[in-house]
C-alpha cells in the first residue's frame, strides 16, 4: 500500500448550471461590500461559496460598481511576472 503525503486531493465538480468540469478555484463575496475574491480550491466544500473550473474563472465578470481580488498563488505569479516584464 503506498502511501501519499502533502495536501490531499480534492475533486469537486464546478458550481455552473450544466458544467461537469473539475473545479479548481473557490468563489466567495461580501454584498455589503460589493467584493468577490477568488482563492485556491478549498479543502471543505461550504454551502455559501461556490466552486468554480478553470475556464469559468478566468471568464469571470463582477457586477457593474463590485470589486474582484484574485488572491490565487497562481494569478499573484503572473502579476508580478507582468509588472516585471
Amino acid at each position: 500500500m503506498s502511501q501519499s503525503f502533502g495536501a490531499p486531493r480534492v475533486h469537486r465538480q464546478c458550481s455552473r448550471p450544466t458544467c461537469s468540469a473539475a473545479a479548481v478555484v473557490t468563489l466567495t463575496y461580501e454584498y455589503r461590500a460589493s467584493q468577490v475574491w477568488l482563492d485556491e480550491l478549498t479543502a471543505e466544500r461550504d454551502p455559501h461559496d461556490y466552486d468554480l473550473c478553470r475556464r469559468h474563472a478566468e471568464q469571470l465578470k463582477v457586477p457593474l460598481g463590485w470589486h474582484l481580488l484574485d488572491r490565487r498563488l497562481s494569478a499573484a505569479a503572473v502579476s508580478r511576472d507582468l509588472l516585471a516584464g
